[in-house]
């Protein structure tokens, strides 16, 4: 994981996630296992969306300098970025719209058209939030690769709130389970809307 703040993150830092990836990446493929490379940039702190997509960008660079250098065949792995979004704490907050624009436009100038999937990690985003950024980016299109999701938090808040730990909330806690993976589903082909999210409230 790669944090941004003052002084940080060095050119140090990204290129030894570079390398620590890369090798990785190439050990998987060593023994026929499709590698999940995630170069995570982080959404704590509070800076702009800008300078995430700075990060992000060097960041994507470094991977796949050292991911030719490791001889991993892009054709064998699965990326799992992070969006480009401000920090949490960053008094400017972005529309999904330019979230969407901002992350495919570093994704088309960094990652091989080699590399047949991108599934994103959340990161710390709301649900909601993943969602429709994911379906914007898909709405948007124009990029080589297939794009999904690959979401822990965003997949499990919900059923996680649901739950609260009480054996009769098990139903409620896999329904709403089973709503954000369709939900994300339809995100990852572009065809999700709140308006659906408020039918199955």
């Amino acid at each position: 994981m790669i944090d941004i703040g003052p002084g940080i993150p060095s050119y140090y830092c990204v290129k030894a996630n570079a390398d620590a990836l890369a090798r990785y990446a190439a050990l998987c493929q060593d023994e026929n296992l499709v590698p999940i490379v995630e170069p995570e940039v982080l959404m704590d702190g509070d800076h702009d969306i800008d300078r995430c997509y700075q990060v992000s960008e060097l960041a994507l660079k470094a991977l796949f300098h050292e991911l030719y250098l490791a001889r991993v065949k892009l054709e064998g792995m699965v990326l799992k970025p992070n969006m480009v979004v401000p920090g949490k704490k960053s008094a400017k907050q972005a529309s999904v719209d330019e979230v969407a624009e901002k992350t495919l436009r570093v994704l088309k100038e960094c990652v091989p058209a080699a590399v047949p999937g991108i599934a994103f990690l959340s990161g710390g985003q709301s649900d909601l939030d993943a969602t429709a950024r994911l379906n914007a980016m898909n709405r948007m299109g124009g990029g080589p690769w297939k794009i999904t999701f690959s979401y822990s938090r965003a997949l499990q808040a919900a059923p996680q709130k649901a739950w609260s730990g009480k054996v009769e909330n098990v139903p409620a806690a896999q329904a709403a389970f089973t709503h954000r993976a369709a939900m994300n589903g339809l995100a990852s082909m572009g065809k999700w809307s709140p308006e659906l999210e408020k039918k199955a409230a």
